[in-house]
């Protein structure tokens, strides 16, 4: 039997010779981030991982080998059966764990008797996320990178949505992020991914794009929730030319009622996030905003929330930004007929710009 290759890189190109990338972690491991496009075909499911090391620690390591050695054998024969029961014969497998070591080398030394040509990631995950780190904190972006700049409920995803429909490119940091940007922008019944999974996606995502046509991303703050944007990025949207969308207060008002539907239902997580606010306001205006909620009056909510609060904060940071604003796009409302025709002037604006 060939001895397995040691696949040395985890960039995108060296990746690219491989039929499938197959994670043999924990399923809790995979789900924190992992290889972009790799399946998870766990050796030890999260369970049997918890109690090989609790042997290992309190009893003994033989007994743990053994035990973990049984696990093993079962998950590897389970996988044969089943997500790799149809490969064909020039099937070209690599395979990486946390460092490279024993639960890569099971499965892929098992791979390569079957007779598949099969790799290991040399130092498994932890090279991958050297070479992510490498690229978002220690490199400078490439990307000629445009804001989409406006104050809160101007509807700027909406309008990244409707400029991605029309070919421009865009990248979704909230979405990526699985967040709004601001207190309130918690998805109902979805986490954020952990930091590193953000950066798998966001570096995934930068590297599908074309570095000689422009890219719009929202103007965003240095976190999206609990996800913080890396230094390289950071760094390119501070530098970045804008495209600013205004809309009147009572339309925007209107807007995010909509948009924020799913908070706007429950009243009482909104009191919570009204008592969580970063600058707290005066007692006075809490209840205030308390009673507004308690009779119902949404919008009257959203508009003393943007003027006392995110409104000065916006106007602060574009204050302390200095960036060039290429144009401003006056909208009066921010139905979807309006969305999509500020979309095709931002098109039109960038081709401009480009040509």
């Amino acid at each position: 039997m060939k001895p397995l290759q040691v696949l040395k890189s985890a960039d995108p190109a060296a990746l690219a010779a491989f039929d499938l990338i197959i994670d043999v972690r924990s399923p809790g491991e995979f789900a924190q981030d992992h290889l972009p496009g790799a399946v998870n075909l766990p050796v030890l499911d999260d369970a049997q991982r918890a109690e090989v090391g609790t042997i290992y620690v309190q009893e003994s390591r033989l007994r743990a080998n053994r035990i973990g050695a049984a696990h093993v054998a079962r998950n590897i024969a389970h996988h044969l059966e089943t997500a790799l029961a149809d490969k064909p014969e020039g099937f070209k497998p690599l395979v990486y764990c946390w460092r490279g070591g024993q639960r890569s080398n099971a499965l892929a030394t098992i791979l390569q008797r079957v007779g598949w040509p099969t790799a290991v990631l040399d130092g498994g995950y932890r090279t991958y996320r050297r070479w992510v780190q490498a690229r978002l904190y220690d490199e400078p972006c490439a990307l000629d990178l445009i804001l989409l700049d406006g104050d809160t409920g101007s509807a700027k995803t909406a309008i990244l949505h409707a400029l991605a429909r029309r070919g421009v490119q865009v990248v979704d940091l909230e979405g990526l992020a699985c967040h709004r940007g601001s207190l309130f922008g918690a998805l109902a019944g979805q986490d954020q991914p952990d930091q590193k999974g953000f950066e798998s996606q966001l570096l995934a995502a930068f590297d599908a794009l074309d570095p000689t046509r422009p890219v719009v991303l929202e103007a965003e703050s240095s976190k999206i929730g609990n996800r913080v944007l890396p230094p390289m990025l950071w760094t390119a949207m501070r530098q970045a030319s804008r495209i600013e969308v205004t809309a009147p207060l009572p339309e925007r008002a209107r807007y995010l009622v909509e948009a924020y539907g799913d908070i706007a239902a429950s009243r009482e997580r909104l009191l919570a996030l009204l008592d969580r606010l970063p600058i707290a306001p005066s007692p006075k205006r809490l209840a205030a905003w308390h009673q507004m909620v308690e009779q119902g009056d949404l919008a009257g909510l959203a508009e003393a929330l943007m003027v006392l609060h995110y409104d000065p904060a916006y106007a602060r940071e574009r204050r302390k930004s200095g960036q060039p604003t290429l144009q401003s796009l006056a909208l009066a409302r921010l139905d979807p007929a309006a969305l999509e025709q500020a979309a095709a002037r931002i098109a039109e604006i960038l081709a401009a710009r480009a040509g």
